[in-house]
């Protein structure tokens, strides 16, 4: 029998080995060079250098309640700290990831860190809310870390370990993600809303440091020049079915995401139901500490199975994490308990869900795997930076179950995509004809 397959099929059965498609060779690439190994060692630094580099986006979920307070404005006003990083994120991306391809990683990466520690220090001292998001937006521009070191790191591993090692960095991210809003709530509650910020920029200042000393040198894969680099990854997304197919997927999962830990910031400080502070919000998300063990599992099952049946279950976890949410109205200890499931499910399935497209959308090519890693964190964060703020006005209109409905939507959007893919990843499998 023969069988026929796209290349979009090809490069999306497995996410790494021979099925990945092979891209003609680019004219404006160097020629190879040899490239530093990976040791486990370095890899567990870099999970930490993603950890403290992506908490500096998520610690202002738990803190921004006190902002409100500090600074005398409304909840959901305070919640545009969040929104403002956010965004700043999807931009830096835009404009910075792509230099991962172009600019050698150990400069880049402690140059990041050294401004978002100066960036930090400022938002520290902010008098009021526009300097604070104007810092803010600063932040989320400069501490795009993760996603620099995720496609250097799929360079400089086999692809059977790529799975594992980008489930491992992912680790860190979420590490950073639910330990900086522990640390942020508490440390806010404690010290105020500033001592987090000054605590922060230290951290970035020092792994800027330690990673200029440490990080193994890599050579640049393009000699594009900067415009042509921000054109690649438009035309990337334009002729990549694969890559649309994973930004789609992470900018609803994420949205959903956002607008839970926005919504959660304002449900458990609200006085009408759990009234509890800050520092509650932290101890939530330090409840979903096993979501750093399940992304490394995710990652082999990915090796094993491809990333699209990963991406199935995840996207029908966000669905069910809805109305596992919805119980959190009820209050009390039952209420709390909800939350913390359905917090919990929500967190594995949206990061294995990265897991899988990032390993899907790093097969397509083994030279440009910033500027495909930068056109799909752009659409997640944009996703993201709009589910926050649809979170906060949910919240602000419709109450918790307005955030739980919300959710729903984004989950029942995907699930009819998902089923369709599976499909027909099961009918190339079984050698059936596939067209585009």
């Amino acid at each position: 029998m023969t069988e026929h397959m796209t290349a979009s099929d090809r490069g999306g059965e497995h996410g790494s080995g021979p099925a990945a498609r092979t891209p003609a060779p680019n004219p404006a690439a160097p020629q190879a060079a040899p490239q530093a190994g990976l040791s486990r060692g370095m890899v567990l630094l870099l999970a930490v250098a993603c950890g403290v580099a992506v908490g500096n986006i998520y610690f202002p979920q738990a803190v921004s309640p006190l902002v409100a307070s500090g600074l005398g404005v409304s909840g959901d006003t305070a919640a545009l700290v969040v929104t403002a990083a956010q965004f700043g994120y999807a931009i830096g991306i835009f404009f910075l990831v792509p230099l991962g391809d172009r600019v050698p990683h150990r400069t880049l990466i402690a140059v990041l860190f050294a401004v978002t520690g100066t960036a930090l220090l400022a938002a520290s001292t902010a008098p009021a809310l526009p300097p604070l998001l104007g810092a803010s937006a600063l932040v989320g521009v400069t501490t795009v870390v993760a996603p620099i070191v995720a496609p250097m790191a799929a360079g400089l591993v086999p692809a059977e370990r790529r799975g594992a090692v980008t489930g491992t960095l992912l680790s860190g991210s979420i590490g950073g993600m639910l330990l900086s809003r522990a640390f942020g709530g508490v440390l806010g509650e404690w010290l105020g809303w500033r001592a987090p910020y000054v605590v922060t920029a230290v951290l970035a200042l020092l792994i800027a440091g330690v990673l200029a000393r440490t990080l193994p040198p890599t050579v640049p894969t393009s000699r594009q020049r900067y415009p042509a680099l921000l054109g690649e990854s438009l035309r990337l997304l334009r002729t990549e079915p694969l890559l649309r197919l994973s930004c789609f997927y992470q900018a609803a999962v994420f949205a959903g995401f956002q607008a839970v830990w926005t919504g959660v910031a304002l449900f458990l400080t609200d006085d009408d139901i759990y009234d509890l502070g800050a520092s509650a919000v932290g101890a939530l998300a330090l409840v979903n500490a096993g979501t750093m063990l399940a992304t490394p599992f995710a990652g082999r099952q990915i090796d094993r199975r491809g990333p699209d049946v990963v991406n199935a279950v995840c996207v029908g976890a966000v669905a069910a994490s809805a109305g596992v949410l919805a119980l959190g109205g009820l209050g009390g200890a039952v209420g709390l308990t909800a939350l913390a499931l359905g917090t919990l499910l929500m967190d594995v399935a949206m990061q294995s869900g990265m897991v899988a497209n990032q390993v899907r959308i790093f097969a397509l090519s083994g030279e440009a795997r910033s500027r495909l890693n930068t056109a799909y964190m752009t659409c997640a964060f944009i996703g993201g930076a709009a589910g926050s703020s649809l979170g906060a006005l949910a919240y602000s209109t419709l109450g918790w179950a307005g955030v739980c409905g919300l959710v729903a939507v984004l989950g029942a959007v995907a699930v009819p995509v998902v089923v369709r893919r599976l499909r027909r990843v099961r009918r190339v499998r079984s050698g059936r004809c596939v067209s585009d």
